[in-house]
């Protein structure tokens, strides 16, 4: 789960990360008072989306006086943002952030993320923060500090204190920026964030070490901890057919294929769609229904689907081990009906009462394409496909 600028550094505040005073705006009303409300002479007005890149995409603007920043907010507000993360459609901008303005004498990149191949926290930080971080990580990796976190231990001041000496902060520096990051290990821990980034975090022209932008994401598993989190939550920023899968426990994801897949276990989906490239085809969706699938979550996976206007045939790959593939084939066969489907349905079901799920799917009258095993349902929904086209 992701949240906006605003909200993350609202969460690092509690946690003593030092950032700039700011104010969340819906409105161009709400974005000239909050001008006025922090006084000073120049601020920043920051577009609010899930997405990275906003400063080169036109989505974050310095301005110098009371009508430049509405003249920037005005622009902002509502605009169509294209980033490298949006893909080319661009994210609707329905918030903004207006921050003060700082007297930035050094930019630094700071992340902590999980390492998955050691199971642990890594704090990685860089001298050469800003927008282009992504050139630096690839061109120059040897810029990019690492440190792995124990656990037990967390991140301790000397790992601190040593991070910020490598990526080049000020000897008078030091004890700030030790304290904030073991603040922002803290935050990463007790939230159950999956990123925090800050990029950039800077240092001021008086030595003030401050995070000037923040970026957190969260795992969706441990969410039930956090409702605090949960509240955060802005739909406008996710795709409406995953909104709607989430209401009914399904783990959808829409794609840009033409083969929409159904499938039980994100294994399993993850090679039905891998199958299916190897094929020729390309999937549409992966959409997990767990494991235990109910025929009204079938029904409803059917209507997310169909939602796609490129979805051209439907793969159904189940191995029925808690999931019993009757159970499936009667919610296959209700959801067909009930959507009056019109493009191919290939179904392959293995485990748990298949004789009697592929008997369900065979006395249906319905035109199913039954497979023998994920080869022959890939192949049979890639035929489909082509004779469609």
């Amino acid at each position: 789960m992701k949240i906006h600028e605003y909200q993350a550094k609202e969460i690092l505040r509690k946690f003593g990360v030092r950032t700039l005073r700011g104010v969340p705006c819906f409105s161009l009303d709400e974005a000239v008072a909050a001008g006025k409300s922090l006084g000073g002479s120049v601020w920043v007005v920051k577009a609010q989306i899930h997405a990275g890149g906003r400063g080169k995409g036109g989505g974050v603007k310095l301005a110098k006086s009371p009508e430049a920043l509405k003249t920037h907010a005005s622009a902002i507000l509502g605009m169509q943002l294209k980033t490298p993360q949006t893909g080319p459609e661009g994210q609707k901008v329905r918030r903004l952030l207006i921050e003060e303005g700082a007297n930035i004498k050094k930019e630094y990149y700071v992340a902590l993320v999980v390492d998955r191949a050691s199971q642990r926290a890594v704090l990685m930080a860089s001298s050469e923060g800003g927008m282009d971080i992504e050139e630096v990580a690839h061109k120059t990796p040897e810029k990019i500090h690492r440190v792995t976190i124990d656990p037990m231990a967390g991140l301790t001041d000397a790992q601190a204190q040593d991070m910020a000496r490598n990526i080049g902060l000020p000897a008078d520096a030091l004890p700030q920026a030790g304290d904030l990051l073991r603040a922002l290990y803290k935050a990463f821990d007790e939230t159950d964030a999956a990123l925090v980034e800050i990029n950039p975090l800077i240092i001021t022209a008086d030595h003030q070490v401050i995070a000037l932008d923040a970026k957190m994401n969260f795992d969706e598993n441990a969410l039930f901890r956090h409702p605090e989190i949960v509240a955060l939550r802005d739909l406008d920023e996710e795709n409406p057919a995953e909104v709607e899968a989430s209401k009914f426990g399904l783990s959808y994801i829409e794609l840009d294929g033409n083969i929409g897949c159904l499938v039980n276990g994100a294994g399993l989906a993850m090679a039905t769609m891998d199958i299916c490239k190897l094929y020729g085809g390309s999937p549409a969706n992966f959409l997990d229904v767990g494991g235990g699938a109910s025929t009204e979550k079938v029904t409803e996976a059917f209507k997310i689907m169909l939602k796609n206007p490129s979805l051209k045939a439907i793969l159904v790959n189940i191995f029925g081990g808690i999931m019993k593939c009757d159970v499936i084939a009667q919610g296959v066969v209700q959801a067909a009906r009930q959507v009056s489907l019109q493009v191919p349905l290939v179904v392959r079901l293995e485990g748990t009462n298949v004789e009697l799920g592929k008997k369900i799917l065979a006395e249906s009258g319905l035109p199913i394409l039954a497979a023998n095993n994920m080869a022959d349902a890939a192949q049979k929904a890639v035929s489909a496909v082509k004779g469609a086209a």
